[in-house]
């Protein structure tokens, strides 16, 4: 008894439950949709029978609802279909979202599938919803029928119960026009949504697309990613570094404790300027602001990261060869920011995990390769390792190492971070482009 009695509940939450009620909302709408384009046709009908009402002959009626889906069909193929009733699908047919497609239709074969569902939606939809506008009423009479004489005796075309066939028959013939509406509403309702996802579902373009706008995505997560890391991290450790040594000569050298707390001060204000553009980035609307700070780069910022480096008491030298243009403003700029990142990261790794002077070479060089010859930038930064666990820490690279492989890797070039002749070698080959000709 349990289990038909919950049988019976399943039963009727399909033909007039909730889910049942939106689909029927859903088919109202297609048959609202359909309107237009039927009353556009039934005229058409009407002028070619002789100039007659279509509305008032059911055969014309039905001839211009036929005529109608031509036409549906012919504007089922614009852009703007599929994510109209993807949005009324999800909200209303209990179709899963994930199951969907996303944004306009992109081929030709997913703008025929799309105009398959609209006219399917529009068709069916019209006729459930003429369905919903004549049962109901006529239900209604034929259940007062039997308690309402005037209904008998009026001229609805309903006389023949007042003959031989019993009148009180009238009730149960009203009630399954009723049951027969919910249940064609119903089965219209269920299948279209399990067409749904055949019909407005992803295709193969539409999954590359959206696995290229994720790894777009992922690709900008990951760049944010690494100028936190390089902005951040560098601060942190030039800022900790700066504030221990003038810790311990803060009695026997009051100039380099100034120095030092200079330093720190110019560390923060910098990497706050840089936070702030990073988390710029993350908001809409605020990649291209007027007012972020701009992205640090060798001829602008290079001479201030090395002070800063050397405020921490560090001794860092640089050999600087901007090749014959003489000055690295003349590098191209994805190439000049890309380069400050790694030298800074290379400065931040010497400062956490090295025992010792930091030498920097970076060089404008000219390789020859396939006939030709091109310009590339080197980047060449050596110092003592430390010892121990520092030094087992480092050698198996961190987040940092992995950035700026990263970084070179986006311009054509590469990074080999390791041991060297008894020295930690940070060295990177960034292209610059451009033949030498």
């Amino acid at each position: 008894m349990k289990a038909a009695g919950r049988g019976v509940r399943r039963g009727l939450g399909w033909l007039v439950g909730a889910q049942a009620r939106l689909r029927w909302v859903h088919l109202i709408l297609g048959g609202a949709l359909l309107m237009p384009y039927f009353l556009l046709t039934q005229v058409v009908v009407g002028i070619l029978a002789g100039g007659v009402n279509a509305l008032a002959s059911f055969p014309l009626s039905l001839a211009a609802y036929a005529s109608a889906l031509p036409l549906v069909a012919a504007t089922g193929v614009f852009g703007l279909v599929r994510p109209m009733s993807v949005t009324a699908v999800r909200a209303m047919c209990g179709v899963p979202g994930e199951r969907l497609a996303e944004g306009t239709a992109r081929s030709w074969a997913a703008r025929g599938r799309a105009t398959a569902w609209w006219t399917l939606h529009l068709g069916v939809g019209g006729l459930i919803s003429g369905m919903s506008l004549a049962v109901p009423p006529m239900a209604v009479v034929l259940i007062c029928l039997p308690f309402v004489a005037t209904l008998r005796e009026s001229p609805l075309g309903i006389g023949w119960f007042t003959t031989d066939a019993d009148v009180y028959l009238a009730p149960l013939l009203g009630v399954g026009l009723l049951a027969g509406l919910s249940l064609c509403s119903a089965v219209a309702g269920s299948l279209l949504g399990r067409l749904a996802p055949v019909l407005l579902g992803p295709t193969a373009a539409d999954r590359l697309a959206a696995a290229e706008e994720r790894a777009a995505d992922l690709a900008v997560r990951n760049r944010l990613a690494r100028e936190l890391h390089d902005a951040v991290g560098h601060a942190l450790s030039a800022v900790s570094l700066q504030a221990a040594a003038a810790r311990r000569v803060l009695d026997r050298d009051p100039e380099f404790v100034r120095e030092a707390l200079g330093a720190i001060e110019d560390t923060a204000r910098r990497t706050v300027g840089e936070l702030d553009t990073v988390l710029g980035l993350l908001r809409d609307g605020d990649a291209a602001r007027s007012d972020a700070a701009p992205a640090p780069t060798l001829a602008a910022d290079l001479d201030g990261l090395l002070a800063r480096t050397r405020a921490s008491g560090t001794p860092v030298t640089a050999e600087q060869d901007p090749g014959p243009a003489g000055d690295w403003g003349q590098l191209p700029a994805i190439a000049s920011r890309e380069a400050y990142r790694i030298v800074q990261e290379g400065l931040s790794n010497a400062l956490r995990h090295g025992a010792g002077p930091v030498a920097l070479r970076l060089a404008v060089q000219e390789r020859t390769g396939k006939g030709s010859r091109h310009r590339e930038l080197e980047i060449v930064m050596t110092n003592p390792p430390g010892t121990g666990r520092e030094r087992e820490t480092r050698t198996t690279g961190g987040r940092g190492l992995h950035g700026a492989a990263e970084r070179a890797g986006l311009l054509g070039g590469h990074v080999e971070a390791g041991p060297h002749r008894g020295l930690w070698r940070l060295r990177a080959v960034l292209p610059l482009g451009g033949e030498v000709r």
